[in-house]
This record gives C-alpha cells, structure tokens and sequence, in this order.
C-alpha cells in the first residue's frame, strides 16, 4: 500500500505544468512574468495580494502581438483562463504604479497545458483495474489537498499580516495613550504645587 501511495505520489508530480510563487511588488513598480506557449494551449492565472495598501493591484495579460487578453485595476484576487491561439511569449505583469508609498506582497499561480494521463495508455472507454482505480483516486485526492493546502496558506499569511497591522497599530496607540497620560500627571502636579507655593510679593506686602 506504502509504495502503491508513493508511486502515485511521483505520478503526480510528474504530470503537473506550472508555477507558483509570492514576490514583492514595490511602490510605483510594475513587474511582468514571461512564458512561452505553443498554440492552441490553455493555461490558467490565479492571483492575490497577501499583504500591502489596500491589498489591490493592477494585472494585465497580453499575447506575443501584445494584444490584451485580460486587463483589470486594483484587484485583491482573480482568475483568468484562456486557449492561446498562435505560438510566442506571453506575458503576464502586476503593476503597482498607483500607489506612492506602499508595496505589496502577490501570489501567482500559473497553469498551462493539459494534464497528461495518469496511466499509459488509460483512455476514456478503457476498464481500469482495482489498482488503477485505486492511483486515479489517489491522484484526485491529491489535487484537492494541495489546492486546499494553498488556499489555507494564502489565508493564513493574509490574515497574519493584518494582525501584525493591527499589533503594531494597537502599540503606537497604547504608547501616545502613556505619554498623553504621564504629560496630564505632570502638568496636574505642578498645578496643584503653585496653589501651595507663597509668593515674595505678597510676603513682603504683609511684613
């Protein structure tokens, strides 16, 4: 059962075309990602902006003519999913250019390509064994467990990241609160001390 799993663990990684990756996205920055496509090739594009500003970014995809294929402003996630019709480079670029003092932390997740099958020579009308049966499902599984798992980490970093936001936020608060507090205290303290306090003038009046 151990090597059945194992065996349809490198199958799995084997047929897999695409990249992922998180990168920083300066201010008044723009950043493109090149790939080269055959024709007639469908790849898929999930983004989103983990950390920074308003968590929004501006992506644009073009073909090798530099026609654009997608093209929206100030998304904190999307997908985009297209067939290319001619052979070239295709770019793929994020641009932060409208904003003037904070970056911004993307994730991109690029697909292309249909995935290979996960048995030679398996084809649709083909009866599989119980082993065969056996690695599709696993296969199936897996692929639900790693989307999963990058969601859930997408999520966490989301999230961690406005808390830290709002740590650090919570912190400069509480330590203008002390300062204002510990200014009040002194100024309330030599107030009362000049109630007290005798003046020459009217000293010297009464002798």
């Amino acid at each position: 059962m151990l090597l059945l799993g194992l065996s349809c663990l490198l199958l799995h990684v084997f047929v897999v075309f695409g990249t992922e990756l998180t990168f920083e996205l300066p201010d008044n920055d723009k950043q493109c990602f090149y790939e080269e496509l055959e024709k007639d090739v469908k790849f898929d594009m999930d983004f989103q902006v983990i950390s920074g500003g308003n968590y929004d970014v501006d992506c644009f995809v073009t073909d090798p003519q530099s026609n654009v294929l997608y093209n929206e402003k100030k998304k904190q996630y999307d997908s985009f999913s297209h067939t290319t019709n001619m052979k070239g480079i295709y770019k793929v670029c994020f641009s932060n250019e409208f904003s003037t003092f904070t970056h911004k932390t993307v994730y991109l997740d690029f697909r292309h390509g249909d995935e290979e099958p996960l048995l030679q020579g398996m084809t649709g009308n083909s009866a599989l064994t119980q082993l065969e049966s056996s690695c599709v499902s696993i296969h199936e599984i897996l692929k639900v467990v790693a989307d999963s798992q990058t969601w859930y980490r997408l999520r966490e970093a989301h999230d961690r990241t406005k808390a830290e936001h709002l740590l650090e936020r919570v912190t400069f608060w509480s330590v203008g609160e002390t300062v204002l507090l510990f200014v009040i205290g002194i100024g309330q303290v030599m107030l009362l001390r000049s109630f007290f306090t005798e003046k020459k003038g009217s000293v010297a009046a009464t002798t």
